[in-house]
């Protein structure tokens, strides 16, 4: 998409700083990270959300599951723990319209949910 700021950071046209990369999948760090580590983990296809994933394969929702995982050990919070978090739609505050996955940790987290 044209005006899909994720898309913009997978093409190169906006810069970003890349933890992780496979055929399927791409990660950086969130510029405003919420914890000591806090990256984000975007499909290399324009998905837009969790509500589309009728339209992705299997095998690259899970290269998306899969590459979070990956992630949490690249930052050193697989061990201690890591959350993963994916807002679907304005009421959960999706601001960028393509599906991601914040892999969030590094400091003890809040149980409670925002």
């Amino acid at each position: 998409m044209d005006d899909c700021l994720f898309c913009k950071i997978l093409s190169g046209e906006i810069p970003s700083k890349k933890i992780y990369e496979d055929e399927f999948t791409y990660a950086f760090f969130d510029i405003s990270p919420q914890a000591k580590q806090h990256a984000l983990v975007i499909p290399k296809q324009h998905v837009s959300g969790l509500s589309a994933l009728d339209t992705m394969p299997d095998k690259e929702i899970a290269a998306c599951l899969r590459a979070c995982h990956a992630v949490a050990v690249q930052l050193g919070i697989a061990e201690s723990g890591y959350r993963m978090v994916s807002n679907c739609g304005h009421d959960a505050c999706q601001t960028v319209k393509h599906l991601h996955f914040h892999v969030i940790g590094g400091n003890p987290l809040s149980a409670r949910m925002a």
